[in-house]
């Protein structure tokens, strides 16, 4: 097995609460699948990020909340991003995780990991938690590889069937870090239209609700992943959301594991052609327990 796996027990512990949809069981559902599929594989303990990593992409302020102020039963950030005792500490190993993943990558000699983390973070922005997200782990992880490891071109594709807001407003000035978005429209959070470029950084795919698992592998094929080739990345990070798939409940999108699969060899080829293999991914979205399941085993296989 050529891939490194990361998680940490308190991924597990973070609760929003009964019939919310981020439970503990979406991360539950991906690690069962994944033992049983590679029961050889290695798996390493995300350490806590720091704060001075957090805070090359978020505010102190937006710290502070979800580190800082006491977390008695439940804590609502937002009507649908809550904090149970245990998120703060689920946050800071999610995006511990992903700094962790990037400095292996580039240590070698493993080229590729899989975070299997939660919360979520592509929707949380410089200063606000939003859309079930507390820090933005891809974010960290970019910045981490610019700031720490010197790197000039940063390539953070994201599938998950809503847009990642939050990761684009963070780097829609940035010129090192490129973002390209495949994602329904219209849909939570509303952005995400092909007209936002950032500073020529930044490329979205909207996607029509009920678009299938073809027009999926057009919009990578036909815009997405030549935008990435032309960057020449050195690093690619994946916001690997499974909520495109057809059985999930919170979207119309109707993509297959095996469109999941598709994609990620085809990232795992450009990381091979510019970035000496280095590809690091993390757990976004994803809402049905079977569709989960089987998209997370096809995502690693892929990545192996």
């Amino acid at each position: 097995m050529s891939v490194l796996l990361y998680t940490h027990p308190s991924c597990l512990a973070h609760d929003p609460g009964v019939g919310h949809p981020e439970c503990p069981q979406r991360l539950a559902n991906v690690l069962d699948a994944l033992q049983l599929a590679f029961p050889d594989a290695s798996w390493y303990s995300a350490p806590a990020a720091q704060r001075a990593q957090l805070e090359r992409v978020h505010d102190r302020a937006l710290i502070a909340r979800v580190l800082d102020e006491p977390v008695l039963g439940e804590r609502r950030l937002d009507p649908d991003t809550v904090m149970s005792e245990d998120s703060a500490s689920a946050a800071l190993h999610a995006a511990g995780a992903a700094v962790a993943a990037v400095d292996a990558v580039m240590a070698g000699p493993q080229r590729r990991a899989f975070c299997a983390v939660r919360p979520p973070g592509h929707h949380a922005t410089a200063d606000v938690a939003m859309g079930f997200c507390l820090f933005n782990s891809v974010a960290v992880a970019a910045m981490h590889a610019v700031a720490a490891r010197g790197l000039e071109r940063v390539v953070i594709a994201d599938f998950d069937v809503h847009h990642g807001n939050g990761t684009q407003d963070i780097f829609a000035a940035e010129p090192r870090v490129q973002y390209v978005s495949s994602h329904q429209s219209p849909l939570y959070p509303g952005t995400g239209s092909a007209s936002e470029h950032g500073v020529g950084n930044v490329h979205n795919a909207p996607l029509l609700p009920f678009a299938d698992g073809a027009a999926f592998r057009a919009a990578w094929e036909r815009l997405l992943l030549p935008a990435i080739d032309a960057f020449r990345p050195q690093l690619l990070l994946v916001s690997a959301g499974f909520d495109a798939h057809r059985l999930d409940p919170l979207a119309q999108v109707r993509v297959e594991a095996e469109d999941f699969g598709w994609l990620t060899a085809r990232l795992r080829d450009i990381a091979d052609r510019h970035a000496e293999g280095r590809l690091v991914s993390l757990l976004e979205g994803g809402y049905s327990m079977e569709a989960l399941r089987a998209s997370s085993v096809a995502h690693v296989a892929a990545l192996s």
